[in-house]
């Protein structure tokens, strides 16, 4: 009997958890909402998700299931891609709490780890020792080894290291009839039932690769384990034919139980027959597993062949070098990514529609750059390149978004997966390539393929019609896997079968195997507790899929969703939840997702809010529209940064979503006082610095100790957060009472935006300085006009287009006269190149407008003939705004300080304040925890480098203000940066 169905109401299911141990539970509508998916296609609500802090804590919870036959599932990262960490019953997320490295033994090359450890944390422990974790799929920095373990992880770097399987010692495991055991390498036993006619023995024995494996001297720990041990030797001895010819064919044949690792002479392997069981037999309570040593030095050769089946065609030429990895990647999918992120975010790659990216090794970067020419040599390429340091981590990372980029076709459609990684023995894998080509043209479908080529996997998302002719997806999936079994393939290659592929295995494996996983489902769990659908009395593929139940949002919405069809829905759906905003990119120069990195809690990651966000359309567990609280108790923490639009590879801007929902939430209602107070800041700003003498007064009366927390009190601000002072001058008083200067390059008109004229009035004079020196006539708008911005972060839509509209009549006449704005302000900067458009997308103005914006690194850089002041003695660090890393992207501004000779390194992250939300009563403790995260501590280590203050460049006002407040530190704005270093008299280039 297959257990899928919940009968026990969630709340008496979470007492019966709490009353075993277990401390942690949630059954509320929205944390529900937040794992009723992983990155696959399904949607499934569990009852109850339960966060446990011991191994004993998942056990007691086991204990509850069996007791009132619920389906318990286990979940890590929720990466997986194929369905397989969805339950209607108790989901354990494990990696809240169980994410430790235990212990690591340098000398045996073992790690003993947690469930919820992060890939790329054993990796981190193992490092110094020159070692790490070989397996490394793309989501290796979120993706836990529990699910590794689950799903048979593989990764790029398997062709090397091996998969999961490979690397596992042994699993400290409970299955699903409650019985906990270290599951490990038994050995051979001649006296087993079945088995007779095989020698034993306690020297070492070869695996089905032909790997020396340690002696065969394991023996059970106790009678239930010995029964259960008895029990898979005469299950595997009375099918030794079947499980001898059908299993083990070759290394990515993952699909399905891989049995061969029970076979005698593989040594009666369970911790290795366990991975890739998809948690349904047993739970992963912890994990011995072995590491491998990291390569000295790399290099990466990307040859380009004409498209991908030419590619290849070369690898069995190639893999005799034994390459580290051994990719195709498909050359739309670097069209997809500069579409996003422009094309100086990509190196320059060789010609070709489609490359190998292949990693070589050596004990010197010499020595891996002379193996790369050696195979480049063998390749048989139109073009090739060797690529090493920085560039080439650049193009791995593109590699690794794979997933998320292939989201959406050339064309612009959802893609989706579902026949995500299949596999057939590498030699074979040219014919394979164009027969699925020719496949999915037939049905009329398109993806862009990328893949593992040198263990014969290939990747691809397509762009099913899954809203509108769903049965397209089974059609398809049906002849694509009688066409991988064609050629001796594996439905998955290695995410696993899950809820997507389980129905299929009947196409691959005879009656005979599809019979031994049932008998071994149920030596392990007999009542079918465990991820019940997958694999054995698999779920139909098409049952449960979350996209055709999402109703279209396309009624009233403020902004146009151009690239989306208009529709809120398809756009909170591009979240597929790969993940990567669990990720700490940082270290890299990423933002994605500030507040999960502060709170480590689902609730606040970009996946977490889309999935909430993804019920408004589907209409099921939210039953007040816009206006339900778990709407607002999702959104509350976004700090509206755009990281997300630019880091997530699947576009998802949850910036913008969130200031739709405060739109559609308070639209024609009384607002939070925080909405006014700072979202009206601009009008506010405006009148108190009409007159010098209202500035003042205005610092006056903020400085009156009751007076300014009255302030703050009625304008919903945080008590902590200091009120900043306006300017005793605001610049455009100043502007206007300086004598122009004509300039040979002719005129720019300088953007002046609110904090930019109330607060810091010395960056626009600072500007100016600098673009006078450089020959620009500098000019401002007649009238103080705003871009919104406070308006769009506050959801006040309609405000926000009418202070556009307001813009575009006093910027029309220098567009038409192709002058160019520039804005100092990075976050007022991306709201004319970028939000304008989408909240007017009737008004051509509004259109032209983002290509007449220049940040001032931008419009110096393009100058003809300019060059940066000597900038030799700058060393710090800087702080891109995340709105200019999003939209504007901060290279030009990284090449200009180079240029000049400065030495800056940029900072990833959020500064934390983010406009209105660090100074929102609630927000501050957040606030500061962001900035925590990569921003104050580089800014400690550049004071102890410096001996002093450190330089720190920081064009964005709220980052200057994070700065002054929690660090007592100055940032620098880049205008002020070159104006201090103008020579006397001021001119440069």
């Amino acid at each position: 009997m297959v257990t899928t169905s919940v009968a026990v109401p969630p709340g008496e299911l979470a007492d019966a958890l709490r009353k075993s141990g277990l401390s942690e539970i949630d059954t509320a509508t929205r944390r529900r909402a937040e794992y009723s998916s992983d990155a696959s296609n399904y949607r499934v609500v569990p009852a109850v998700v339960a966060f446990p802090r011991g191994a004993d804590e998942i056990v007691a919870a086991l204990n509850v299931c069996r007791e009132y036959n619920v389906p318990i599932v286990t979940r890590g990262g929720g990466t997986s891609i194929a369905g397989n960490a969805l339950s209607t019953g108790v989901v354990l997320d494990l990696s809240r709490h169980l994410n430790r490295v235990l212990h690591v033994d340098a000398e045996e090359r073992t790690a003993v780890v947690e469930p919820g450890t992060v890939l790329d944390d054993i990796t981190k422990a193992a490092a110094p020792y020159g070692l790490r974790f070989g397996p490394d799929p793309s989501t290796h920095s979120r993706a836990t080894i529990g699910g590794a373990i689950g799903n048979n992880a593989c990764g790029s770097r398997a062709l090397r290291y091996g998969r999961t399987a490979d690397n596992v010692v042994a699993l400290d495991v409970v299955t699903g009839s409650g019985l906990r055991f270290t599951a490990r390498r038994y050995g051979r036993d001649s006296a087993s039932a079945g088995m007779s006619g095989v020698s034993g023995g306690t020297g070492p024995a070869e695996s089905g690769d032909g790997n020396p494996q340690p002696a065969d001297k394991a023996e059970p720990a106790d009678k239930s384990e010995a029964a259960l041990l008895a029990d898979l030797r005469s299950l595997v001895g009375g099918h030794l034919a079947t499980v001898r010819t059908e299993f083990g064919r070759f290394t990515r044949q993952v699909s399905g139980y891989s049995i061969e690792h029970l076979l005698p002479e593989n040594g009666t392997d369970v911790a290795k027959f366990l991975s890739g069981t998809e948690g349904t037999l047993a739970l992963t309570l912890g994990a011995t597993v072995r590491l491998v040593a990291a390569p000295r030095a790399t290099a990466l050769a990307v040859l380009g062949y004409q498209d991908m089946a030419e590619a290849a065609e070369a690898v069995p030429a190639l893999l005799p070098h034994l390459p580290v990895a051994l990719e195709g990647l498909d050359s739309r999918m670097v069209d997809v990514f500069r579409s996003r992120r422009g094309a100086a975010a990509v190196p320059d790659l060789p010609r070709g529609g489609g490359w190998l990216f292949v990693e070589t090794s050596g004990d010197t970067p010499d020595a891996a750059r002379d193996a790369a020419r050696t195979l480049v040599a063998d390749g048989d390429c139109l073009d090739s390149s060797i690529i090493t340091g920085p560039a080439a981590a650049e193009l791995w990372r593109i590699r690794e978004d794979g997933a998320g980029l292939g989201g959406r076709t050339p064309a612009g459609a959802p893609a989706w997966p579902g026949w995500e990684d299949s596999a057939v023995p590498p030699d074979r894998l040219p014919a394979y390539l164009r027969e699925l080509t020719a496949l999915m043209a037939r049905h009329g479908v398109d993806g862009l393929m990328y893949g593992h080529f040198g263990d014969g996997c290939v990747h691809v998302r397509i762009d099913f019609p899954l809203r509108d002719r769903p049965g397209v997806l089974r059609s398809f999936m049906q002849d694509a896997a009688r066409l991988a079994a064609s050629y001796g393939g594996s439905a998955s290659g290695e995410h696993g079968d899950g809820r997507a592929r389980g129905e299929l295995l009947p196409v691959m494996y005879s009656a005979a195997a599809i019979g031994l996983f049932g008998a071994v489902k149920h030596l392990f769990d007999p009542r079918s507790l465990l991820n019940p659908g997958v694999i054995v009395d698999p779920a139909p593929l098409d049952a449960d899929l979350r996209v055709p139940l999402a109703a279209p949002l396309r009624r009233g919405l403020g902004f146009a969703y151009e690239h989306d069809g208009g529709d809120f829905a398809a756009a909170v759906h591009r979240c597929v939840g790969v993940g990567k905003c669990r990720a700490d990119g940082t270290a890299s120069g990423g933002v994605m997702c500030p507040s999960y990195l502060a709170t480590r809690d689902e609730k606040d990651s970009t996946r977490g809010r889309a999935r909430v966000l993804q019920e408004l359309a589907n209409g099921s567990l939210l039953s007040s529209g816009w206006r339900s609280p778990e709407v607002a108790e999702a959104l509350d923490l976004c700090l509206s940064c755009k990281g997300c639009s630019s880091d997530c590879p699947a576009g998802v801007d949850m910036a913008t979503y969130k200031a739709e929902a405060l739109y559609q939430r308070y639209r024609g209602r009384l607002r939070p006082a925080s909405h006014y107070s700072l979202g009206w800041l601009p009008r506010l700003s405006a009148v108190a610095t009409r007159e010098p003498r209202l500035s003042a007064l205005a610092n006056r009366l903020l400085g009156v100790g009751f007076l300014a927390a009255l302030a703050k009190r009625l304008g919903g601000i945080d008590a902590r957060r200091p009120l900043p002072e306006f300017a005793g001058e605001s610049f455009r008083r100043w502007f206007a009472a300086r004598q122009a200067a004509a300039g040979a390059r002719g005129p720019v008109l300088l953007w002046v935006d609110t904090f930019t004229n109330a607060f810091a009035p010395q960056v626009g004079r600072a500007a100016v300085r600098v673009l006078d020196a450089a020959g620009y006539e500098v000019r401002i708008t007649e009238r103080n006009v705003c871009c919104g911005l406070t308006w769009i972060s506050t959801g006040q839509l309609d405000g926000a287009r009418r202070q556009l509209r307001r813009t575009l009549r006093e910027l029309g006449p220098a567009m038409e006269a192709g002058i160019p704005v520039v804005g100092l302000e990075p976050s007022c900067t991306a709201v004319l190149r970028q939000d304008a458009g989408e909240l007017l997308p009737g008004d051509p103005r509004a259109q032209a407008l983002g290509g007449s914006v220049r940040t001032l690194a931008e419009l110096l850089s393009a100058a003809d003939g300019w060059t940066p002041p000597d900038l030799s003695d700058v060393t710090g660090v800087a702080q891109p705004h995340c709105h200019q890393h999003a939209v504007l992207g901060w290279d030009v501004d990284a090449a200009l300080l180079a240029s000049g000779g400065a030495k800056v390194k940029a900072i990833g992250g959020c500064c934390g304040l983010a406009g209105n939300f660090g100074v929102e009563r609630g927000h501050y403790d957040v606030s500061v925890a962001v900035a925590e995260t990569a921003l104050l501590p580089a800014v400690r280590v550049a004071a102890r480098e410096a001996g002093d203050e450190p330089m720190v460049l920081a064009d964005g006002f709220s980052c200057r203000t994070q700065l002054e407040q929690l660090a007592d530190v100055r940032g620098t704005h880049l205008a002020e940066l070159l104006a201090e270093r103008l020579p006397p008299g001021g001119s440069v280039g």
